[in-house]
Order: structure tokens, then sequence, then C-alpha cells
């Protein structure tokens, strides 16, 4: 093979060459001192830095500089040689996925994520902890050793708390917002639950993400058999916590030889960057504070519904946190987000204009399994009346149901008035909010 190439001109040599494997082209360039000279060409190696690690400049995995791409790719290759290499190059896909989003849309979470770790900072855990982790965590921690976390004793940095990247959401006195924990507080975490909430040690769970607010919500990893939970209102026995990922999809956990390794962490991560691309779910400003919100922002989970010139969007997200899976009643929780607005032609009514309308009464009709289970008719929304004028932003407002099962819907209607409710120019009038869903999702954030 090595005289019939030798033969050939630089076109058609390129053209083959970038055909071949990484491996091939290796074994080719050992023929000859012509051969190992087109083997090493720049842009070959660029091609292939490009396709398999979505490299633009040579770079080693920690982002230093290098001189070439076919330095960077044996760099690479070395670093991580004791893991398959398709789950590696998946596992950096998903991660790039996520920091261009965050670097296009919320460039201060990004600036959270730390240096990869250590394949000795990962000993250390497994050591301490008693573990071993599933090779896809690894992986992700190879890349980024969770996040900065911020200074919970110190109020100047209130608004960091809210940088977590998986995100959460906001009801009355209730917040959370997720962060990746670093290694080094996956240990002191784990260690915490273990001592101070009776979690048991054989159970192989570790802490690997946690809200820093001042409300808990907890995520722990299986590193037996792979599998994310989140923790209930009484998270101490696997009954009491909820799988974020479908059981089925998770496989090769351990195998250095498996097909597909992906165990829940991986799963997680990848249909979290999947929502944020698609726009499911957003950055949300309120005040001077920016978190990814939870909340889903487009069909069908969020439904939308115009009356008289006023636009109501509605949706919903599942908390696991306040679950209580014994409670026949109340077994699951659900926050529900109502954003109100009014459009810039104002609220029309039987042709007449009017430049400002002010809520008075809200409606509402809870569904579980189909069966009404609540109807609520009362004055205000957590007790405001809110006075909406054309082109002003959304007033926004969070609110909770329980429901008995994981499944049910709310709809509704709002009661308004043209004008204001201290000088009302004209009659009551209701603005319909369609049914949208309350519904336990396969992926739990």
């Amino acid at each position: 093979m090595g005289k019939e190439l030798d033969g050939l001109g630089y076109l058609p040599l390129h053209i083959i060459l970038s055909k071949l494997s990484p491996s091939d082209i290796i074994k080719v360039s050992c023929a000859n001192k012509r051969l190992r000279g087109s083997a090493s060409d720049e842009s070959l190696w660029a091609q292939i830095c490009y396709q398999e690690l979505q490299l633009s400049t040579p770079q080693d995995d920690h982002g230093n500089p290098l001189p070439c791409f076919m330095l960077a790719y044996q760099l690479w290759r070395e670093a991580f040689s004791m893991y398959p290499w398709p789950l590696v190059k998946r596992v950096k896909r998903c991660w790039d996925k996520l920091k261009k989003w965050f670097n296009n849309n919320f460039p201060e979470a990004e600036a959270t994520l730390r240096r990869g770790a250590s394949e000795s900072d990962i000993e250390q855990l497994q050591t301490l902890l008693k573990v071993k982790l599933p090779l896809p965590t690894r992986l992700l921690y190879r890349f980024h050793d969770g996040q900065e976390l911020p200074d919970k004793k110190n109020p100047a940095t209130a608004s960091s708390s809210l940088l977590g990247i998986i995100g959460g959401y906001s009801f009355y006195n209730h917040s959370v917002n997720v962060y990746l924990l670093p290694l080094h507080q996956v240990i002191a975490k784990t260690r915490y639950v273990i001592r101070y909430l009776g979690f048991s040690s054989r159970s192989k769970c570790i802490v690997v993400a946690s809200s820093f607010t001042f409300s808990r919500k907890l995520f722990f990893l299986n590193c037996t058999n792979g599998q994310l939970f989140v923790g209930t209102r009484k998270p101490l026995t696997d009954g009491e916590m909820i799988p974020c990922v479908p059981n089925t999809l998770i496989r090769s956990v351990h195998d250095l030889y498996g097909e597909e390794q992906q165990d829940a962490m991986l799963l997680w991560l990848e249909e979290h960057g999947r929502r944020l691309e698609n726009g499911i779910i957003k950055v949300r400003k309120e005040g001077d504070d920016r978190s990814i919100n939870l909340f889903p922002e487009v069909p069908p989970l969020c439904v939308t519904t115009v009356t008289n010139g006023v636009q109501v969007r509605a949706s919903a997200v599942f908390v696991p946190e306040f679950a209580d899976l014994l409670d026949e009643a109340d077994k699951f929780m659900f926050a529900y987000s109502i954003r109100m607005s009014l459009l810039p032609e104002g609220c029309v009514i039987n042709g007449m204009t009017f430049v400002s309308c002010q809520l008075n009464r809200r409606h509402w009709i809870i569904r579980a399994d189909g069966e009404v289970v609540s109807s609520v008719d009362d004055e205000a929304v957590i007790g405001e009346y809110p006075l909406l004028h054309p082109g002003e932003g959304e007033f926004v407002y969070q609110s909770c149901a329980p429901l008995p099962s994981p499944s049910g819907s709310i709809e509704g209607h709002f009661t308004f008035v043209p004008g204001r409710l201290a000088d009302p120019r004209g009659g009551p009038f209701e603005v319909q909010v369609a049914r949208f869903p309350l519904e336990m999702p396969d992926y739990v954030f």
C-alpha cells in the first residue's frame, strides 16, 4: 500500500489520507519519508481535530495553545487514554454545546465553570467516599470540576447564588437555583448528609448538585447503577427519592469496553443542553438578577392566550423537593408561572380601545388525572391587583398546586376592568387562561 500511495501526487494523496482514520494515517506515515511528511500535513490534522473534537485552533484538554494540530490530537488521546474514545468525544460535545449557549446567553454563569479535575482528584474522592464513579461522570469532571460556588456568608454576593447552570424557580418564599458541585464539595456535602441527615453510606449515593439559595434541593448520583436522584421532602430512603432520568436509557456505566456508555449525569446534562438550545427554558431577569428559569417558555408546555388585548402565558414545573410519596392527598407539588401583559394596541372591548386595564379576580380549575380536585375563585393574585399598560413588560407571578397524582392540569380566567379599579371605564371582562399541563417529566431538574 505504501508503494502505491507513494506514486500519487499531493492532491490525490491528501484526499485519500483524509478518508483514513487517525490510526491508519499513523501507519501510513511509517512507510517512508515522503508519506511521513504527507501524513503530518497540518490541514489534515486540523480537519481531524475539528471532526472529532470540534477544535478550531490547536490546544490541549485544558485550553492551552499548542504549535500544531497533530500534537494537539496526540495529547488529547494521551490525556484520555484510559477512557473509550467515543465517550470522550460525546462528553466533550455535551460540554461544548452547554458552554456555547452560556457564552451567548449567560456568560456570567459560564465564568463559574472550574477547570477539569485530575485523575488523582477523582481517585481521592473515590477513596474517601468508598465509591466508584461511573465512567461518563468521571469524564464530565475531567472536563469541568463543577462550578465555583457562591459565598453564602457574604450578603454582598447574594446575586451570585443564582448562577447555577441547572437553574431553578421561585414561588412565595421558596427559591432554588442548582449548581454542579466541584469534587471537594461533593465530598463535603455527601459526608454532611451521611452524618447529620441519617443518609446511608451503603447506598453508594453522592451529592453532585445542590441549590445554593436558602431553600434545599439536592441531587444524588448512585455510583453503582449510574442513576441520578433528586431528594423529596423526606429524602432519607431510596423510596423517598425520585429518579431524574428514565432507567431504560442507562447502560454500561462501568464497562470500559461496552457500547454507548451513558449514565444519568451525562443524559441529564445533554437533555438540559437540548432544552436551552431549543429555547424551552431561558434566562429570566428579576430586578438586577439573572438566572436560568425552569418554567417552560414554548408550546406545548407553555400556553398563550389573548383576550381583548390582554396576553397571558402560563406554564408549570414539577417541584420534587416538596413531593411526599407517602401522602395520598398531596404526593406531588407543582409550581406554575403566569406572565400577563397588555399588547401594544391596548385593551380593546367592543371596538373601544383603553390604555390600561386592571386585574380584579382569578378563577382556577385544577384537575388530577382528568378529575377536578380544586376550584379557586378569589380576589387578586398573590395579594396584588396588577395594572397593565401597552408595551410594558410582563407582570409575572408564581404560585403552586399540590396533586394526588403526577398528572394534571390548570385552566381558568382572570377578571379585569378597563381603566383602573378605582376608576373603571367599563364593565368587567374575562381574560381566558388556556389549560396547561401539570406533569411529572421523564427528566427531572
